[in-house]
């Protein structure tokens, strides 16, 4: 996506050490590539939810592999190239 990023994981470490290491990396790519120095990358917020259930992973999943569909950017999720639905 051009403006966010969705990610389901199963963590292994503190969501927060997760994200500021993943958000450190990314913003230093992407910084690069803009020629930018010094400037902020993300936005300080960030939205958490715990899965509880098989069934709320699977909706989830199937939401954020849907989501490159619904911003026009391709028609079928599977032809996203960055997404666990790419074939």
């Amino acid at each position: 996506m051009a403006n966010h990023v969705h990610a389901l994981l199963t963590p292994l470490a503190r969501i927060r050490n997760i994200t500021r290491a993943v958000k450190g990396i990314a913003a230093q790519a992407g910084n690069r590539l803009l020629h930018r120095t010094g400037e902020r990358f993300w936005q300080d917020e960030s939205f958490d939810h715990w899965v509880r259930t098989e069934g709320e992973f699977i909706r989830i999943q199937k939401y954020i592999e849907n989501n490159p569909v619904k911003a026009g950017l391709v028609t079928q999720a599977e032809n996203w190239p960055w997404s666990s639905a790419f074939k």
